[in-house]
């Protein structure tokens, strides 16, 4: 084939006539067998007749040219069939049948493992080009259309994430339905083999959903919980002496005191709802509790267990997702109960609670609700009283929940969350004006003065007009909605006056007494807002009054306002 590659070359110097030849011999088939002759290319052969000519013989340039020719075309039938071979070649492979992935599970003999191909488990035959031991349990192998293993691809980086629902006793996991697969139990994969895997962890699992590959996390519900619960003394709310005692008394003495609480046989409360007027300090009280019951259980026993207090607004759970609000409701529970497992204080706060324990109602087009109450409610029952989870609700609305989440049973205290008088706000403005703070005067007199201008039954402070069934009319004052987060705003407005006049003077000042009052009347007069006819109900429910014995309320200043404009025109 390399002579073929030739192509002008004398023909004496290409081919030599075997010794003891001449020119005058007879044909070539003479002189070679055609065994031998069937071995030569054209090229040779071309070059074997020339040398049987006689030197200077008219026909040798003839023979040059004729070898020329057929060196040409050899050359070319040489490259195309090299191209032909190429693409037989790549014909071939396309042709082939496709190789199969799988994941090793367990090697059964020297040349035998178990291996899942697409959810159907094989005996496989490994090649014996690889060594049993570089196979790891849970990794990608290459399979051919013997189903023979030929090749190891490593560990898949794709998979579906569950969660661990519990460890079985020789180190297989577990899972649940939260993610809409059936209940599994996996094996670890060589990665996870020496890891401490606990319940409520995520783990990644291969395609076939056969092994655990790796521990991704615990997703996104510790952001709800507050690693650390603000030192919120009982002292430090004020205003809510009967809320607070309503509460200890639900919360703090089954604890203190299981012991009389077995002997009488008293079933004590799984959880409890906080309602009332937006403002009023329901968030504050759930926090205060979870701190207040982590001291008293270390003055009593000696023993601090730390708190876990899950913080979670009603609508972070709602989700578009079908199913996915009903498994965050499950996960709350399940992170809940692995803390108080641990010995922790668990408590499920749920602020806004309304919005997704409405009341359900019957209809054609289905609601989140239909579905998410009654998932709350099995959770509920699963709950051991007071020994696991604490649950509290805190909602404005609290007649717009469903009547099967306030039974007995479930929330068994309902502590109504009242709108502070005189003396608890005094006692608000107090907490809020510190010592540490540069006062004009001692804080108990400014807290005085500005409680007392803000209570004053005096036409400034005039809000609303109500009218009952009887006829009788009443007049709201601005103390009759007053609200800690009204008085928190307050002083705050006050700070940023006698800084404003810090600056302005360019010498240190303090906080005066008319700083708090100018401040009243800002913050009074940027919430003066006055609810529609329409809203009449909706706006009391969040006051103190009955809406069953109000048959019409109104605002005041407007209309004062427009009678006095009558009488000047």
């Amino acid at each position: 084939m390399a002579e073929s590659k030739k192509k002008s070359v004398p023909p004496s110097a290409l081919h030599k006539l075997p010794a003891g030849t001449s020119e005058s011999q007879g044909p070539l088939t003479d002189l070679l067998s055609p065994e031998e002759m069937e071995k030569l290319s054209a090229l040779q052969i071309v070059d074997l007749i020339v040398g049987k000519l006689p030197p200077r013989h008219p026909s040798i340039l003839d023979m040059v040219y004729l070898r020329e020719r057929v060196a040409g075309l050899e050359e070319m039938n040489y490259q195309a069939r090299e191209a032909i071979e190429k693409l037989d070649a790549i014909v071939e492979k396309l042709r082939s049948p496709a190789f199969r992935v799988g994941t090793f599970l367990m090697p059964i003999e020297s040349d035998k493992a178990h291996v899942c191909i697409s959810g159907t488990d094989y005996v496989c035959r490994i090649d014996p080009q690889i060594p049993l031991s570089s196979l790891q349990v849970g990794q990608r192998v290459l399979c051919n259309e013997a189903f023979a293993v030929v090749q190891g691809l490593g560990f898949d980086r794709n998979g579906p994430i569950v969660r661990v629902d519990e460890l079985l006793s020789d180190g297989r996991l577990r899972i649940g339905q939260e993610t809409g697969l059936m209940p599994l139990v996996l094996q670890r994969s060589s990665l996870l083999a020496k890891e401490k895997l606990r319940p409520g962890l995520e783990v990644r699992l291969d395609v076939n959903q056969r092994v655990a590959l790796e521990v991704v996390g615990v997703g996104k519900r510790v952001e709800r919980s507050l690693e650390t619960v603000t030192e919120l003394p009982w002292g430090a709310i004020g205003g809510q002496d009967e809320a607070v005692q309503a509460i200890r008394d639900t919360i703090e003495l089954p604890i203190l005191h299981r012991d009389l609480f077995k002997r009488f046989e008293h079933s004590v409360p799984k959880g409890f709802l906080l309602y009332g007027p937006p403002g009023c300090g329901k968030t504050l009280l759930g926090k205060a509790t979870a701190y207040n019951l982590r001291q008293q259980i270390k003055t009593h026993t000696g023993v601090d267990r730390p708190e876990f207090f899950l913080h979670v607004k009603g609508p972070e759970i709602l989700n578009m997702w079908v199913g996915e609000s009903e498994r965050q409701v499950r996960d709350l529970f399940a992170q809940c109960r692995e803390r108080a497992s641990e010995g922790a204080l668990a408590f499920l706060f749920v602020d806004e609670a309304e919005s997704i324990l409405g009341t359900r109602r019957a209809g054609r087009y289905h609601s989140i609700l239909s579905t998410l109450v009654p998932m709350f409610c099995t959770e509920m029952d699963g709950l051991e009283p007071l020994q696991n989870v604490v649950v509290i609700l805190a909602s404005n609305r609290a007649d717009l929940i469903d009547p099967a989440i306030l039974r007995p049973g479930r929330i068994d205290r309902k502590i109504k969350v009242r709108r502070p008088d005189q003396a608890g706000s005094q006692r608000i403005y107090e907490i809020y004006l510190r010592e540490s703070l540069p006062l004009a005067e001692p804080k108990t007199d400014l807290a005085a003065a500005v409680a007392q201008a803000q209570f004053a039954r005096t036409p400034e402070n005039q809000f609303l007009e109500v009218v009952y069934r009887s006829g009788k009319k009443d007049i709201l004052h601005r103390g009759d909605l007053a609200s800690g987060a009204i008085i928190a705003a307050i002083v705050e407005r006050a700070k940023s006056l006698a800084i404003k006049r810090s600056i302005e003077t360019k010498m240190p000042t303090t906080l005066t007494r008319e700083d708090l009052l100018k401040a009243f009347e800002s913050e009074y007069a940027e919430n003066d807002l006055f609810p529609s006819t329409d809203l009449t109900e909706d706006w009391l429910k969040l006051t103190d009054f009955d809406p069953d014995n109000v048959v019409k309320l109104g605002p005041v200043k407007p209309r004062k306002n427009e009678s006095l404009g009558a009488g000047i025109v």
